[in-house]
């Protein structure tokens, strides 16, 4: 935290909070910019920030963002014909799900494994 002594601990607090939140999403905002990147046509510096994206939620245990940022990586492999590097990426992320099959990111993600089975 802040230990600015201008700043009112309500302030500080405030602060770091906001920190704490923009980390906390940091992967998300990562693999959204690759997929404006994507759309865009730049794949390479898309690829880059879903790997970024992966990485950063891993290291949060951040399981949602990663399976997000594994499922688009997945996906731009797939479209480039690398298909079993696709699985290979998504599976075990996939994997670690117990629970929650009925979700729209985890139908996603295996209908993507499906396809590429």
């Amino acid at each position: 935290m802040n230990s600015d002594p201008v700043l009112s601990p309500f302030a500080q607090t405030k602060f770091a909070h906001c920190t704490e939140t923009r980390l906390w999403l940091e992967a998300e905002l990562n693999r959204h910019k690759g997929q404006l990147l994507l759309r865009q046509g730049h794949s390479e510096a898309a690829e880059e920030l879903y790997r970024k994206a992966l990485s950063i939620a891993g290291e949060q245990e951040a399981k949602l963002w990663e399976l997000r940022a594994a499922v688009s990586l997945a996906r731009l492999r797939r479209d480039q014909g690398r298909e079993a590097e696709a699985r290979d990426l998504l599976a075990p992320v996939y994997g670690w799900f117990t629970e929650g099959f009925d979700t729209a990111d985890l139908k996603e993600a295996k209908a993507l494994l499906d396809q590429l089975a």
